[in-house]
C-alpha cells in the first residue's frame, strides 16, 4: 500500500510542471500578440496622420450678407392724437314774434338762404291800422281845440292888460291850453306805440344764413315768444371739441380738423376754463377756414401732433424679436461684424415702425431684414440697406 501511494505522488509531479509550462507559453504568446497589435496601431496612426496632412484644407464657408443700418438716437418722438367733436354754427337764432297776433304770411321755407334785414314773416296789422286812424282823428280834434285855446289865451291876456277881465279867466284859458297840449302829447305817444307794434309785426333776419326749421304755415294766432323759424349762420362754421387736461394749449393754436372726408385748417377761438363734469375735458372752439360747405352737426376730428420728450431710436417692426420673459430684442452688429443681442423697451408703436430705447452706444448697427437667418455670435457681412 505504501508503495502504491508513493507511485501516485510521482505521477502527479510531472503533470503540475506541464501546466506551469503551458501558462508561461500562453502568456508569452499573448504578450507578443498585444505588442504586435500596438505596433500595427502606431504604424496605422502615423500613416493616417500623414495622409491627413497631405490632403488640401477645405475652403471656409462664405459670410452671410445682412442689411445693417446705423442707429441714430433722437431726443423724442411725435404722436398723432385725434379728438372727436361736432361742427356747429357760430350763431343759431330762434325766430318768434314779441307780441301776440295772427300770422298773416311767412315768406321763407326750410333750407332757404336769407340775408340780414330780409323780411321773414308778417302778422295781421288791421287792428293797428284802425288804431292809428282813430288816434290821428283824435289828434286832429285836439289840435283844433288847441288853436282855439291859444286864441282864448291871447284875448284874455289883452283884456287883462286893459282891466276888462280877471286874472282868473286868463288862468283858466292857460290851463285849458296846457291840458290840450298834454293830450296831444299823449296821442303822439300812442301813435308811436302803434308804429312800434307795427314794426314788430314784421320779423327780419338778423344774420346771413339759412332756415333750418319752419314750425308754422300761416294763419295761426301766435302767443308772444312762440317759435316759428330757426336760422343758422353759414358764413363761418365752428367746431366744438373736448380736449384732455394734459394737452398743451400751445398745440391748439393752429391745428387741422377732418370733416366729411376733407381736411381744413383751423384756428383756436377760445378754450373754456371750466371742466365738463361728465367727460372731464375742456371745451375748445375752433374756426374753420374755407369750410362753407360743411354740414352742421357733422362729426369732426381734431388732429394734433404731440411731442414726447423721451430719447430713443426708430426701428422697423421686422427687426424685433421676442426675448425671454416678454422682453423685446433686436440683433445688432458690433465693430468686428459679430452678431449681438440687444434688449429694447418699446415706447411708441406705429404700423411699420416702433420707437425704442436700449443700452446700445451711438453708431450701433442693427439688422433690419431677415434676423431669423443669423444667430448671436455669428460673423456676418454687413451691407447697407438698399
Amino acid at each position: 500500500m505504501a508503495d502504491a501511494q508513493e507511485n501516485d505522488q510521482k505521477r502527479s509531479k510531472p503533470s503540475l510542471l506541464r501546466r506551469l509550462a503551458r501558462g508561461v507559453v500562453t502568456l508569452t504568446i499573448t504578450g507578443g500578440v498585444l505588442a504586435g497589435s500596438a505596433y500595427a496601431v502606431a504604424i496605422g496612426s502615423e500613416e493616417l496622420a500623414e495622409r491627413a496632412a497631405a490632403a488640401p484644407e477645405p475652403e471656409a464657408a462664405p459670410l452671410i450678407p445682412v442689411a445693417a443700418v446705423p442707429m441714430v438716437t433722437e431726443d423724442g418722438y411725435s404722436v398723432t392724437r385725434r379728438f372727436i367733436g361736432q361742427v356747429e354754427p357760430q350763431k343759431s337764432v330762434d325766430v318768434s314774434f314779441e307780441l301776440s297776433g295772427r300770422l298773416e304770411d311767412i315768406l321763407v321755407d326750410e333750407g332757404d338762404t336769407v340775408t340780414a334785414g330780409q323780411i321773414l314773416a308778417r302778422q295781421d296789422t288791421a287792428l293797428l291800422q284802425a288804431e292809428r286812424t282813430r288816434l290821428n282823428a283824435s289828434r286832429t280834434a285836439l289840435e283844433a281845440q288847441l288853436r282855439f285855446a291859444n286864441q282864448t289865451v291871447e284875448r284874455n291876456e289883452a283884456l287883462t292888460g286893459r282891466g276888462f277881465t280877471t286874472q282868473e279867466r286868463l288862468d283858466q284859458a292857460l290851463s285849458q291850453r296846457d291840458e290840450l297840449t298834454a293830450r296831444i302829447a299823449e296821442i303822439d305817444a300812442n301813435l308811436l306805440n302803434v308804429d312800434i307794434r307795427a314794426d314788430k309785426s314784421e320779423i327780419r333776419a338778423r344774420i346771413d344764413g339759412r332756415v333750418t326749421a319752419r314750425l308754422v304755415d300761416g294763419g295761426e294766432t301766435l302767443a308772444p315768444g312762440q317759435r316759428i323759424l330757426s336760422l343758422v349762420e353759414t358764413t363761418e362754421p365752428q367746431v366744438r371739441i373736448g380736449v384732455p387736461l394734459d394737452l398743451d394749449p400751445g398745440n391748439l393754436q393752429t391745428a387741422q380738423i377732418e370733416v366729411g372726408g376733407g381736411t381744413f385748417d383751423a384756428t383756436l377761438v377760445t378754450l373754456r376754463p371750466d371742466i365738463d363734469p361728465v367727460t372731464r375735458t375742456r371745451t375748445a372752439l375752433f374756426a374753420l377756414d374755407d369750410a362753407a360747405t360743411v354740414a352742421f352737426g357733422d362729426t369732426a376730428r381734431l388732429i394734433i401732433e404731440d411731442r414726447v420728450a423721451k430719447p430713443g431710436t426708430w426701428v422697423p417692426t421686422t427687426s424685433l424679436k421676442e426675448g425671454a420673459r416678454g422682453q423685446w430684442t433686436i440683433l445688432t452688429v458690433d465693430q468686428e461684424d459679430i452678431v449681438r443681442n440687444a434688449t429694447v423697451e418699446i415706447l411708441h408703436a406705429e404700423t411699420e415702425r416702433v420707437f425704442v430705447r436700449g443700452s446700445f452706444p451711438d453708431g450701433t448697427r442693427r439688422i433690419d431684414e431677415g434676423p431669423q437667418r443669423v444667430t448671436v455670435g455669428q460673423k456676418v457681412q454687413p451691407q447697407p440697406l438698399s
